[in-house]
This record gives structure tokens, sequence and C-alpha cells, in this order.
């Protein structure tokens, strides 16, 4: 295999911790952890010792306590009886470790040692193979990965991800990995809030009018809302890249960053929910107080105004336009637009093409998304984030 060490390296900078697991006898184990660079040159290794019962464990974890910062090796059978007695203060101690290498490891072993450090750390774990003895930890897995190699392809056939070389490792979560997060969490905040701000509206319609059970919007345009008109520009969302693979690749430390959490936590949620809200209210009253006689005339005004905003509101999350990008909000815009004309049971075709209507519309986008856009601008002059800093 080509680039093993570039490969480890970079896993290592991007705060990934990295376990060896293998059948190879011990001394083997400790030469290819140190000739990959899994264990440096200058770092220091503890060797667990061969133990057999509850004292031998006590004295071996103890000595591995004191050498803070040592590379761990350790047999399966030794690893067997550690875990028997001590299961919880030997995961705590290895995870502190830089690299684990368990040596004379079973198939049944490497499984185990799976779903262990799934159980203890409560962190995603991935597991790498490229032999049928690596088929049950791949499959205990989160993420299981086959490399397709001499041994055949059984385990790229039980993988999540195939590749033929380990060195597609890094590309495949520094890049791959980091951007499917970051579209997931996109995705999912722009699905909550444009289910969300319509029923903000809903809610502030009904207040308003006594608590009257009537819908603001017919079934149509509901439908339409959720599909024709946001579906595309939301969507087109999984295009968006913050950087380029060139320079992820070379600051894998982007992707540490993601191991906070700050993308797709609970603040980020209320964050949306309160950003729903506003909008949806200012939407809504801003209708109302802009309302003429005929209800016809509020339901035009809000549900352009509403149309209108999550196309800004997704234009202003995009940091890297593609084509397609551009295509589905001019698109579904236009569609909008198409639909105004068709639909006149909806819509009164005459009070749309006087410049009332156009000027209390765009109004009302205007004051429920340039109070957000002037954040945006903010926070990228005074506070900016890695990704930002690195575009510059």
């Amino acid at each position: 295999q080509v680039d093993v060490r570039p490969t480890l390296e970079l896993l290592r900078n991007a705060g990934i911790k990295v376990w060896m697991l293998t059948g190879d006898k011990l001394e083997t184990a400790r030469c290819i952890a140190v000739s990959s660079r899994l264990v440096g040159r200058d770092q220091p290794i503890h060797t667990f010792g061969n133990v057999t019962d509850r004292a031998e464990t006590h004295q071996e974890l103890n000595a591995f306590r004191r050498r803070s910062g040592a590379a761990l090796v350790i047999p399966g059978q030794s690893l067997e009886v550690c875990l028997r007695h001590y299961e919880s203060e030997f995961v705590e101690l290895a995870c502190q470790s830089p690299a684990v290498v368990v040596c004379r490891c079973s198939p049944d072993q490497k499984a185990s040692i799976v779903r262990l450090l799934k159980k203890h750390t409560q962190k995603p774990v991935a597991a790498i193979g490229d032999g049928g003895n690596d088929v049950s930890m791949i499959q205990a897995a989160d993420a299981g990965i086959g490399i397709v190699g001499k041994e055949g392809k059984q385990a790229s056939l039980a993988s999540d991800f195939s590749i033929t070389q380990f060195n597609n490792v890094g590309r495949l979560l520094v890049w791959h990995g980091r951007n499917s997060y970051k579209c997931s969490a996109a995705l999912s905040h722009f699905i909550m809030h444009r289910g969300l701000i319509i029923s903000v509206m809903q809610a502030v319609f009904s207040a308003v009018f006594l608590y009257v059970s009537i819908p603001l919007y017919e079934g149509f345009l509901i439908v339409g809302y959720n599909t024709f008109y946001t579906m595309l520009p939301v969507f087109s969302l999984v295009l968006d890249k913050d950087v380029k693979d060139e320079t992820a690749l070379m600051y894998p430390e982007l992707y540490k960053v993601l191991m906070k959490g700050r993308t797709l936590n609970l603040k980020t949620f209320i964050l949306w929910v309160l950003i729903s809200t506003y909008q949806g209210g200012i939407i809504m009253y801003g209708g109302v107080l802009l309302f003429d006689a005929d209800f016809i005339h509020i339901v035009a005004i809000t549900f352009t105004a509403l149309i209108l905003t999550e196309l800004l509101m997704v234009a202003l999350t995009i940091r890297t336009w593609h084509w397609l990008m551009i295509v589905a909000e001019i698109g579904s815009f236009f569609l909008y637009i198409l639909s105004l004309i068709i639909f006149k049971d909806y819509f009164d075709t005459r009070y749309l093409l006087r410049g009332e209507f156009i000027w209390k519309t765009l109004l009302i986008t205007v004051v429920s998304c340039l109070p957000l856009y002037i954040l945006k601008f903010v926070r990228s002059r005074f506070s900016p984030s890695i990704y930002m800093k690195l575009q510059e």
C-alpha cells in the first residue's frame, strides 16, 4: 500500500484516533506500527505484558497509567483478561493514548473492540479492513470501510464504503465525510425552517382573527410550497462547498472543528426556531397591517413574501454557487410567477399587476430577511469562521 504514512498523519491531524487490530504476533505488529508512523520513532511504547488474573492486570494497568503519552501495544489474550476485570478503566486509559495496537487479535475480538468503543466513548467508530477476518468488525462499526485487496472482496462486499487503496481513507473522511455532514446539517435546518415558518404564520393568523378555524392557505398552495416552489433550492444545498477539496486535505484541522458539534446541536436548533418565528411573525403581521378589504389580497401578499423569503434564505446560506443552484433558484421563482398567472382561483390577477402589491410584498420580504443579511456581514467581518479565513 502506498502513502500509508501521510494518510495516518492526515487522520491524526484531523483529530481521529487510530487503533490497529491485527492477527500478527507482537514483534511484527510493533514493527508495522513504527514503520507506518502510526507510532512515532521517538514516541514511547508501552507493551502490555501477558496477564492471567486480576492482580497482574491491575499491576499492568498501573504501569501503563504512569507512562503518560505512550502508545499501547497489547496482545489479544491480555486484552480479554483486562476487559473481564477492568473494562471501564482500560478503555479510559487506552482512549487517552495517542495510538493503540492490538496483536494476536481474533475476528470476534475485533468486533468486540469496536462495540466496546461505541459503548464507552459514545462516538462514531469506523472500521477499515481488507480480508475476510475483518468482516465482523466492519459490520459492527458505524461506518464500515472495505479495501479491495489480495485477500479477496469479502471485506469490500460487507462494507458501507469500498475503496481500492488505504490512502483513499483520508479523502473519504476529511473531504467527502465533512461535506456530507455539513450538507446534511444545512438540509436539516431548512426542512425545519420551511415547515416552522408557515406554522407560525398560521398561528399568528388564527390569533389575529379571534382563533377562527380557517386555514390561511388552501391545500394546493401548501402542497406547492413544500414541493414545486421551494424543494429544488433547498435540496440544491447538497452541492454547496465551503472550501475546495485541496484545502480540506491540506488543512485537516477543518475536520476536527466538526467534532465540537457546533453545526448541528441544540444551539443551532434554537437559533433556527427563532429565525423561523421572527420571519413567520413579520410576514403575517406585515400582511395584516397592509391588509385591504379583501381576504384574497392578504393571501397573495403573504404567500409571495413567504416564497421570496425562503429563496433568499437559501441564497444567504450558500457559500459557493453552483450553476444548478442558480437554475433551481431562478426556475422556482419563475414557476411561482407562472402559477400566479394560471391559478386565478387563488389570486386576483388584476391586483397582482398593481404597484401596491409589488411594494407591499417587497417591503415585507426586506424586513424579514435584511436583518439576517446584516448579521451575516457583521459576523464575516468581526468573527469569521475558519473556512472564511482560508478563503481569504
